[in-house]
């Protein structure tokens, strides 16, 4: 088991993507929805987009084991895993709103290692490698892309909005905007269109790509509870939340540390 995959292992990730990209962007407004036993919504797409990243995988890294949103949700014990969320965003995806994600993550000695974000409405795929840097359509990005943004906007997810409830006598810092995509909440930051985010339930296959490419651009973050860093072997994570705040400075980290905290009073 190599320790970061080979050229022909990330040519060979890009082909699935392609593949999967295309087949959601054609079901994309021809599609029901179900309901999972947690409330959220599934389709055909998540289903097939699944069964297909899961055996792609398979043929591209051998052994390796893989935690998806569709599939199993306890963390493998093999050293290198995957991390996929096939669909992030079904709700947008099954309204009709052209804004939802393909999340892959590889996972090594704990850590992400190589990461995929695919916007398929927007043909923009994200990659970074830890220590090398994330692209965006093969182009690098830079931490002074994001910094010479002044966006004056931070995402919030749905059940993060229940901070403006909790503290009515504070006025939130930011243009609140909601985009209904937890990873593209998160890169938002990193691209520099908003200066923060604050997400309240997230689970690690909505975070585990856009992490690494949230470190790889110099974006700060708070875990407001568990750090997916300290994952363990057979772990079941289907319950598990990871609220976090993320800005694109420190200076807006603490303004929004006490509206993150905020998140976990009962």
């Amino acid at each position: 088991m190599a320790d970061v995959l080979s050229s022909q292992q990330l040519n060979a990730v890009h082909q699935l993507l392609d593949r999967v990209a295309e087949r959601q962007r054609q079901d994309f407004g021809n599609i029901v929805s179900d309901l999972k036993p947690d409330g959220t919504l599934i389709t055909t797409c998540d289903r097939w987009s699944d069964e297909a990243i899961v055996a792609g995988l398979a043929e591209i890294a051998p052994g390796e084991g893989v935690l998806s949103e569709e599939g199993s949700k306890c963390v493998p014990s093999s050293q290198a895993f995957w991390v996929v969320d096939p669909l992030d965003g079904t709700t947008n995806f099954a309204a009709g709103i052209p804004y939802w994600a393909i999340s892959l993550a590889r996972w090594v000695d704990g850590q992400p290692s190589e990461v995929f974000l695919d916007v398929p409405s927007l043909r923009q795929r994200i990659v970074a490698i830890r220590g090398k840097g994330a692209w965006r359509n093969g182009k690098r990005l830079t931490p002074e892309t994001r910094l010479s943004s002044d966006s004056a906007c931070v995402s919030l997810c749905s059940r993060s909005i229940r901070v403006l409830q909790r503290r009515p006598e504070r006025r939130f810092p930011g243009k609140i905007r909601l985009l209904g995509v937890a990873s593209l909440n998160l890169l938002s930051v990193a691209m520099g269109q908003t200066a923060g985010a604050l997400e309240a339930t997230p689970k690690i296959w909505d975070l585990a790509a856009v992490w690494l490419v949230l470190r790889e651009l110099g974006c700060p973050l708070i875990w407001l509870e568990k750090d997916p860093g300290s994952l363990m072997a057979g772990e079941d994570l289907e319950a598990a939340d990871f609220p976090v705040v993320v800005a694109g400075n420190l200076e807006m980290l603490e303004r929004l540390r006490e509206w993150g905290e905020a998140l976990l009073q009962r």
